[in-house]
């Protein structure tokens, strides 16, 4: 049997000018056009072609001639292995640059909108440690590098930590991560070595047996922490065992939870949190708001950046306290409450009817009456019996998933008409489809992007809508 090996594609000499939305260098070579990780516009490069289609090509930098005037050394030193922050290499003036970019593309070539009224980014506060909420995997395969996999040494193979790209079983133990603020790294270095010390079993991704599967930390503003540890199969006494050292190593969290977890997939929102120490919720302030976030619940990641995103929804609503606004996918109702002051009053749709409790909690405790919370489909929700029930919106804001919105939710607001629709997406490219369409009866008056993920390519972008007269 004859075994053909394919030479793979060398090409020399090539420059980055641009990229991709999913944060790869862009290069061209001929009328090939190359994705190469890690590599930032104004690199020369030499790269090895991994994957070839028929008029584009996914390489790797195999040397880099020249290096861009936006590389910058990374911080970290899980970068390149680590999922997260695959911009590091970037200095983060043109991290905004290109962000920016992506935005104004999106919408000119899917939206077919004018982005001359294009505002300038808002760059993040915090570039670094910014998250309120990480989520690690345990595992009893830890990522070797190549150097130990040739040792033959006897290895330690638990590892806390974060998935590998494309490789869903393997998890990269993370030493000191720059997402969240300390304790995050302390709780989480802690626990991994009294786990390994105790003899306590890491959960086997493939296998589905073991005794710890996740852990999650959350943290605010005003400086309250929330831990919880996710269980699969755990042995008698390893639950009580491990939490009571949590609890003295760390006696200031204010919400010590945990979960056992025996489904295949790695979600709690359908899963019983058990309290152990502390309260079941921590509380995040923004501005004279105070929310309560519970294990399940929906926050923004960057609570100083959310802030400012919201702000910048309110302006552009531009509310006299006269309007009756809607506010779809209203998640924990954070945007619903934070404008209700300005509004005479605001309806919010949410799909997630444990998202929409918190909504009406967060109402309660800041002493909000002229809001009112409803869980449901969209696209189910927002009928004709629905507006007639509680009357046709002045203000539309609109905060959806990454997918943006489905064609029947935008086929009613086209219905609806109201007089101003205010659009904040995650993903600029949907929200430039779904403008396509709105475009119909809506004009775009104004568009800001806003840095909520440094070192990521990721980018929130908020735009206003007014009808067409």
């Amino acid at each position: 049997m004859r075994k053909n090996k394919r030479e793979r594609i060398k090409i020399d000499q090539l420059e980055v000018i641009d990229i991709a939305e999913e944060g790869k260098g862009v290069a061209k070579a001929d009328d090939l056009v190359l994705f190469i990780p890690r590599a930032v516009p104004g690199d020369v490069v030499d790269v090895e072609v991994t994957r070839k289609k028929r008029n584009f090509a996914e390489a790797n930098i195999t040397t880099l001639r020249r290096a861009s005037e936006h590389r910058v050394e990374p911080f970290c030193a899980h970068f390149g292995i680590c999922g997260g922050c695959k911009w590091q290499h970037m200095s983060y003036a043109a991290q905004l640059l290109y962000k920016n970019k992506s935005v104004e593309n999106a919408l000119s070539r899917i939206g077919k909108v004018d982005t001359s009224i294009m505002e300038d980014i808002l760059p993040s506060q915090q570039a670094t440690y910014y998250r309120n909420k990480l989520e690690y995997t345990f595992s009893n395969q830890r990522w070797l590098t190549q150097e130990e996999i040739d040792s033959a040494e006897t290895l330690e193979r638990n590892a806390l930590g974060f998935h590998v790209p494309q490789r869903f079983d393997k998890i990269l133990a993370v030493e000191h991560c720059y997402l969240q603020a300390e304790p995050s790294n302390d709780i989480r270095n802690s626990i991994s070595d009294f786990a390994i010390e105790n003899g306590i079993s890491f959960y086997d991704l493939r296998k589905h047996e073991g005794s710890l599967r996740n852990l999650i930390i959350r943290n605010t503003s005003t400086g309250e922490l929330m831990v919880i540890i996710v269980f699969a199969y755990p042995e008698e006494g390893q639950i009580e065992q491990l939490m009571s050292f949590i609890l003295e190593k760390f006696p200031t969290v204010n919400s010590l939870l945990y979960v056992v977890n025996q489904k295949k997939n790695d979600t709690i929102f359908d899963q019983v949190v058990h309290v152990f120490h502390g309260r079941d919720h921590i509380f995040e302030a923004m501005g004279d708001l105070t929310f309560k976030i519970g294990a399940k619940s929906f926050y923004q990641t960057n609570s100083l950046q959310a802030h400012e995103l919201y702000k910048i929804t309110k302006e552009f609503a531009g509310l006299t306290g006269q309007e009756l606004l809607y506010d779809l996918y209203t998640g924990a109702g954070t945007i619903a409450n934070f404008v209700a002051g300005d509004a005479r009053k605001v309806i919010g749709v949410e799909y997630v009817p444990t998202a929409i409790e918190d909504a009406k909690v967060n109402s309660d405790i800041n002493g909000i009456e002229n809001t009112d919370f409803y869980a449901g489909d969209m696209k189910d929700v927002l009928n004709d019996e629905f507006i007639n029930t509680h009357g046709k919106p002045d203000v539309i804001i609109t905060d959806p998933p990454r997918a943006g919105m489905h064609a029947d939710v935008v086929k009613k607001l086209l219905e609806i008409e109201a007089e101003k629709i205010v659009y904040v997406s995650c993903n600029a490219a949907t929200q430039a489809r779904d403008l396509l369409m709105l475009a119909e009866k809506y004009d775009m008056r104004k568009s800001k992007a806003v840095d909520m993920f440094p070192q990521t390519q990721h980018v929130e972008n908020v735009v206003l809508l007014t009808l067409k007269k």
